[in-house]
């Protein structure tokens, strides 16, 4: 691993970098917070799917990519005199400080869910006027719902035990299979939201990450239908010629590998 001086050296090569290349490259000259915002949200799925396969090398290079992407933004807000690295950088620091009373102050914490309820408590005294403020409303709909549980769970609007949520669970899970049937698009669709919802809620208190355990899922869904697609083109077919009955034979190989 490298020494202190050896990173400061690397982030400062890093900046350098970053001022020639808005000097002189005609892209980066280009670019603003606007046009790189997509940029960045493709870039941090590419470091999630880096995680989720486990490559270090993939992953380090993907951290790179973010790290140059929020050198950029604060190089262009520098241009603009509205703040550079340096203030970003301080900006979290002294934030980490005050939000860690237990580290850096006389508070006392007796487990990881008093110092959540510490961190929503303080942010409250900053201004926030809803611990639910935070959640960025463009999050995906899943990794939105478990943080907005999440937070409400941090100020004690909470179940006491699973077989609370479970309960929960069975309740619209049925109310769901009333309106099913239904015409009523909107009350199915209402209760859909709700019984996805509450499986979100469940999952917390199994220590399971929902968008974690659907993208594995989808990993393996993804894995078996290719399996699938090379089967049926070894035997010379289209997956539409043939019948549910022999897709499924090649389905259950798929399982087996």
């Amino acid at each position: 691993m490298h020494s202190r001086k050896e990173k400061l050296e690397a982030f400062g090569r890093l900046l350098d970098i970053m001022d020639d290349l808005r000097a002189k490259c005609p892209w980066d000259k280009k670019q603003t917070l606007e046009s790189l915002r997509h940029l960045t949200i493709e870039e941090t799925y590419e470091l999630g799917d880096a995680i989720l396969e486990k490559d270090m090398d993939e992953l380090k290079g993907e951290i790179g990519d973010l790290m140059l992407h929020m050198v950029f933004y604060s190089k262009i807000a520098s241009e603009t005199k509205d703040f550079d690295i340096a203030d970003v950088l301080t900006a979290i620091c002294d934030k980490l400080v005050h939000r860690h009373p237990h580290i850096y102050g006389d508070v006392e914490v007796a487990n990881e869910e008093e110092v959540k309820a510490n961190w929503e408590a303080l942010k409250l005294k900053e201004g926030k006027k809803s611990v639910l403020q935070g959640v960025p409303k463009s999050l995906p709909a899943i990794v939105k719902a478990t943080r907005i549980q999440d937070k409400a769970r941090g100020v004690g609007f909470d179940w006491e035990k699973p077989e609370q949520v479970w309960e929960k669970v069975e309740e619209e899970l049925q109310e769901f299979k009333e309106v099913a049937d239904q015409k009523d698009q909107d009350a199915i669709e209402s209760e859909y939201g709700d019984l996805l919802f509450s499986l979100i809620n469940f999952a917390r208190f199994k220590d399971i990450d929902p968008e974690l355990a659907l993208e594995k899922t989808n990993k393996k869904f993804i894995k078996r239908f290719q399996h699938l697609e090379m089967r049926a083109k070894d035997l010379g077919k289209n997956l539409s010629d043939m019948t549910l009955a022999e897709m499924d034979i090649y389905w259950e190989e798929a399982k087996s590998l």
